[in-house]
């Protein structure tokens, strides 16, 4: 499959985004509340809390807050550490205060697992596991450590040990789940807008390419009568200027010059100024245009019909970005792990279209067979990759776009793998390379024709009107 760099998920940071102010202005409504229970634990509860040290506490997370917004600007965003280093500093905070306050016998408890959610929601995975073991350690510590809740007329409020054991583990718990939980489904998320970021800036680029093929064509067509009236006039004033061979010279220039640039506009634009081929190509043309980007990096490529196609026409399918770019990328995969041959199989009757592409590789791991199309997955070293290969890191985000574009279409692609022991895999190569069947991987493509072929069919003249809104 397709590979990237480096593990977006693991290596990219995701915090980047988030500015200081907002978790500034969070902390002082942490502040806010944290400060109203403890009004309330002392006039309303009468219970006699370490008021000193707890507002101690409060004023050190509101003496960052202040320090913070004095000295950084408004819009300042925050690394990766930086977020790191403020979600232990909001951890610390709240475990000490919940130390001075009753520990894990304080029903508050339970916002120590505000800080994990944050961070397997925001940073990344060594990150996430060193604020979910800070948040355990911490937890553990206030199963001993903490200071027990003692009313005004010194009754001590001890819940029974096995409630503040019960407690830990439903803490522990649930850090480790809520953690595990955010992290994947947030993981997929910024995985699934990463690649559908990449898949838009593909489409774009294989737009402007297919607009700038229209331009051509019109252009090619505009000046293609200018160039001929050239030709026209400098050959009758050739033939009247034989008293003056200079002339005739420059005038033989000028009908070369002519016709030459007649030439290069043709070759840019053959079909005029009705560029319905740059919109319109035959099945087999498309895909001819797929593979041609492939055809020289030293592997063999064959194009071949169905039996029975041959008898019927051939079907003719709009040539948009996202077909040709999709299908370029499926035979771009098939060409990096072949080893001599890349088949690709085309079929069609009434109603579908079929396009079947394999190659001689080893194929698709067996164990990513369900999840081949999704973007970033990981994959183990392959037991025939070459060399080359081996250097990949089987993101499979070209596999996800080519899969995005076409099912964007209508297609149905199903991955397959081909023959899988030596004895079947020596029959079906043997004989001619290109009446072979796929060893390796396949990719099954089944198009219903409506969804490819031009809504109407427009005649192909020479001086016919170019419309105005060209489609890529």
């Amino acid at each position: 499959m397709e590979r990237l760099p480096q593990n977006p998920i693991l290596d990219t940071p995701r915090f980047d985004w988030v500015r200081m102010r907002t978790l500034i202005w969070l902390r002082w409504l942490a502040l806010a509340g944290q400060g109203a229970a403890l009004l309330v634990a002392i006039t309303s509860l009468h219970l006699d809390i370490r008021l000193g040290l707890c507002l101690a506490v409060l004023a050190a997370a509101a003496g960052l807050n202040i320090a913070q917004m004095l000295l950084y600007p408004e819009n300042r965003r925050l690394t990766e550490r930086g977020a790191l280093l403020t979600l232990l500093f909001d951890l610390t905070q709240l475990t000490l205060l919940l130390a001075l306050t009753g520990g894990l016998a304080n029903p508050f408890a339970m916002l120590l697992l505000t800080p994990v959610v944050i961070a397997a929601t925001a940073l990344n995975l060594r990150a996430t596991v060193l604020i979910g073991l800070s948040a355990v350690l911490a937890i553990s510590g206030l199963v001993r450590y903490a200071m027990p809740l003692v009313m005004h007329d010194g009754t001590v409020l001890a819940p029974p040990m096995l409630f503040i054991y019960g407690e830990w583990a439903a803490l522990v718990i649930s850090t480790v789940f809520l953690a595990a939980y955010a992290y994947r489904v947030t993981g997929d998320s910024f995985s699934m807008a990463r690649a559908l970021a990449a898949t838009q800036m593909a489409l774009d680029r294989e737009q402007r390419l297919t607009a700038l093929g229209g331009v051509v064509a019109a252009t090619a067509h505009e000046l293609g009568t200018p160039l001929a009236t050239i030709k026209l006039v400098a050959s009758e004033l050739l033939e009247e200027s034989g008293d003056f061979p200079d002339l005739a010279d420059d005038l033989r220039l000028i009908n070369q010059q002519a016709e030459r640039c007649r030439t290069i506009m043709q070759s840019m634009g053959q079909t005029g100024k009705d560029d319905m081929l740059m919109r319109v190509a035959p099945l087999v043309a498309v895909i001819e245009e797929a593979a041609e980007p492939h055809r020289e990096r030293g592997k063999t490529i064959h194009i071949r019909l169905e039996p029975g196609c041959t008898l019927t026409a051939q079907p003719e399918i709009e040539r948009r970005p996202e077909i040709i770019h999709g299908l370029r990328n499926l035979v771009q995969n098939a060409v990096d792990y072949a080893y001599e041959n890349v088949w690709i199989d085309l079929g069609w009757n009434t109603g579908y279209l079929s396009i079947r592409i394999g190659d001689d590789g080893p194929g698709y791991p067996s164990e990513l067979i369900g999840r081949i199309g999704d973007p970033f997955v990981r994959k183990g070293k392959r037991e025939h990759a070459t060399r080359e290969q081996e250097h990949y890191q089987g993101m499979g985000l070209g596999l996800f776009i080519a899969k995005t574009f076409l099912e964007r279409c209508g297609a149905q692609l199903r991955f397959d793998n081909g023959t899988d022991s030596p004895a079947k895999a020596s029959k079906a190569l043997s004989g001619p390379a290109r009446d072979a069947e796929p060893t390796g991987a396949i990719v099954r493509i089944k198009w219903p024709r409506k969804f490819v072929e031009p809504p109407q069919r427009q005649s192909r003249t020479a001086l016919g009107e170019n419309p105005l809104n060209m489609q890529g």
